[in-house]
């Protein structure tokens, strides 16, 4: 290792006063009981993993400037460890571990904390999102590249992206942890009926649904959406398979022709299996 790399990862004791924040932190909440016990580990053990922060050297105009001209103050800034970093401040430190990096771009200092964050599953899903929005817009990464710095498949950073489309009130839920990320599938399956998924929202809050019981909740409101746009004669088709199959059934038209499709649930493997037989009797009965 060459003596500019040797710097790079030693590590140096820094004023906590002379620490800015990261200002691409993705995180905007942080548990406060969380903080305190990490702050009584601290004040036991001390810091035992290094923070991570970049060094910058700034003009300052001293009381004689006009003589000696400006001179060059140091301040850091944090890259990685902000937990560290307020925990070390409730335990009264004044000093703290650190590893200094070299001057680092904005898309870095982001990418830095989202990937620390991640990597201790520490991000709320809203914070995630935010995260990966300002990675694609303000840097101009695309869906697959955001997946693969996070090492995660682009399918998932694309669904976390999609809980930005849920109205402010249930993000704060989700961020807030009143409601799980589970529960967020069924609300944006009523992406488009805004008062369906207000009610549903509301269902979920006073009733403690879990989050299959409003994904069939989901299902029942878009059915009953469906079934309203069909012609009656349809209709009552779909009522007689529901009845026979003892399950719910969908028919989708296509808009010319007198072609679609007939979609039947079911919700277990015993459900799946008494369907088939009522389609498909076993050999036994036909013989």
């Amino acid at each position: 290792m060459d003596e500019k790399n040797k710097v790079k990862e030693s590590v140096f004791w820094i004023e906590l006063e002379r620490i800015k924040p990261n200002p691409f932190q993705p995180r905007r909440e942080f548990d406060e009981g969380a903080l305190s016990e990490l702050a009584e580990s601290i004040r036991e053990y001390g810091v035992l993993q290094p923070i991570v922060v970049t060094r910058k050297e700034i003009g300052v105009a001293g009381p004689d400037s006009a003589v000696t001209g400006v001179a060059l103050a140091v301040e850091y800034e944090l890259l990685a460890g902000e937990r560290r970093l307020r925990a070390a401040r409730l335990a009264g430190l004044s000093q703290i571990p650190v590893i200094i990096r070299g001057d680092s771009t904005d898309k870095m200092k982001l990418e830095l904390a989202l990937v620390e964050n991640l990597q201790r599953e520490d991000l709320n899903p809203i914070d995630k999102a935010l995260a990966f929005k300002q990675l694609i817009d303000q840097f101009g990464l695309k869906q697959a590249e955001v997946a693969e710095k996070i090492g995660k498949s682009r399918e998932v950073v694309a669904n976390t992206l999609r809980l930005l489309n849920l109205p402010q009130e249930i993000q704060l839920a989700v961020a807030k942890g009143a409601i799980t990320e589970g529960h967020t599938r069924p609300l944006l399956m009523l992406i488009d009926h805004p008062e369906d998924q207000a009610e549903l929202y509301k269902n979920i809050l006073a009733s403690n649904l879990s989050v299959r019981d409003a994904e069939l909740r989901a299902r029942t409101i878009a059915r009953d959406r469906a079934r309203a746009l069909l012609d009656p004669e349809t209709r009552t088709l779909q009522e007689k398979l529901e009845n026979a199959l003892g399950t719910r059934v969908h028919i989708e038209r296509k808009a010319k022709g007198n072609s679609g499709k007939i979609l039947i649930e079911f919700f277990s493997e015993e459900e799946l299996k008494s369907i088939s037989d009522k389609i498909m009797p076993p050999v036994a009965m036909l013989a």
